[in-house]
């Protein structure tokens, strides 16, 4: 469609909205044809929205890989209708927009590389996402509802102005998202009128993008001038051989219930032999039993494994929000009245340290 075509299109449609007016109040039009009518230009409406949408995808990486919940939140964006382009800022990130150009559903790649990019500190990513906004115009901008995307877009909005919408759970129309609040127990659905949307996606609520039969572009932006307030000095990771915790197939989880940490020796033993990661509540976390990087709930890490193993946990409202998405919960607890039994598809009311070691022994 030309753009002249475009200008008479729409200048038509707001007529017709004038003459839907003047008609019904003149000739008293039947409830029938003005409910037809109404809808007839809604949709028309809501064409030409969805037509128009644009949406940047601010990508997390460590330089060399993709991180897994930017694919969901690729999937997310497409769900609102026009071009998806993704933003990679980095040091040498030239693997990673790779990777992503062949990532279904996005039309355009968007690079910046600059040492001050170092870490995806928000301090210095938040002027290069306005000056790319400012540049393309894009409607939405989004991330993935990760340690990354937390840090970054409430700042991105509060310079443009505008109120984020984080952790969405389902996408109704370009303008409309729904989240949780209340721990997970209640779903609000929240009409954004901002002319920029800004919000953060969880990622267990949308599948991931395809990671092959893409054939994006690949563009250079040029870098904001580095802010300064801030420098990235290292960071200390936990190496493991299991799988990453939020997206592994398969988690084993212990609570309280184990009493130390020398006894999460049970769950690494029963992990090791279903190729699962390791999870924990805040309650072993609190105790000191394990890191605070392992703790599934509201204050921790969102899961959604095809097989969730809660190994002496209670079930408190906490832990919950992290892990009902589960497809398989099964439980284990020697308390018959557990909440978590309330949840789980599978339950075993049993001595874990009686439980566990018969679960690994039966694997082997």
């Amino acid at each position: 469609m030309s753009l002249h075509n475009l200008h008479n299109l729409c200048y038509r449609i707001t007529q017709y909205k004038i003459c839907e007016v003047k008609f019904c109040c003149r000739f008293k039009a039947s409830p029938y044809f003005e409910h037809n009518l109404t809808s007839d230009l809604c949709s028309l409406q809501t064409s030409l929205i969805q037509r128009f949408q644009s949406t940047l995808v601010v990508a997390e990486h460590n330089n060399e890989k993709l991180t897994p919940i930017t694919l969901n939140a690729i999937t997310a964006a497409g769900k609102l209708g026009g071009e998806v382009s993704c933003l990679v800022a980095g040091t040498d990130c030239a693997k990673v927009a790779e990777e992503l150009s062949k990532v279904q559903g996005v039309k355009k790649v968007l690079v910046a590389q600059h040492d001050c990019y170092k870490g995806g500190l928000p301090e210095e990513l938040t002027p290069l996402v306005l000056a790319t906004q400012k540049q393309f115009n894009f409607t939405h901008i989004c991330a993935g509802a990760s340690a990354f995307g937390k840090n970054l877009l409430p700042r991105v909005a509060a310079k443009l102005d505008v109120a984020p919408i984080s952790d969405i759970i389902e996408i109704k129309t370009p303008d409309t998202f729904v989240r949780t609040i209340y721990a997970g127990n209640a779903v609000s659905t929240v009409k954004c009128n901002d002319p920029v949307k800004v919000f953060t996606v969880r990622g267990t609520s949308f599948e991931a993008a395809a990671t092959d039969g893409g054939s994006a572009a690949s563009e250079t932006v040029a870098t904001a001038p580095a802010v300064g307030v801030s420098e990235w000095l290292e960071q200390n990771l936990t190496k493991s051989d299991r799988p990453e915790l939020t997206s592994a197939k398969v988690v084993v989880s212990g609570g309280r219930g184990l009493k130390s940490g020398e006894n999460f020796k049970l769950l690494y033993d029963l992990a090791d032999k279903l190729n699962a990661a390791v999870g924990a509540s805040r309650a072993a976390v609190d105790a000191g039993y394990v890191p605070n990087d392992m703790q599934v709930g509201q204050t921790g890490k969102i899961v959604a494994p095809e097989l969730y193993i809660a190994v002496g946990i209670s079930g408190a409202i906490q832990h919950l929000a992290g892990m009902k998405d589960s497809k398989t919960i099964v439980a284990i607890n020697k308390d018959p009245e557990a909440p978590i039994f309330q949840v789980a598809d599978y339950g075993l009311v049993a001595d874990l340290f009686k439980a566990v070691p018969e679960m690994t022994e039966a694997l082997k």
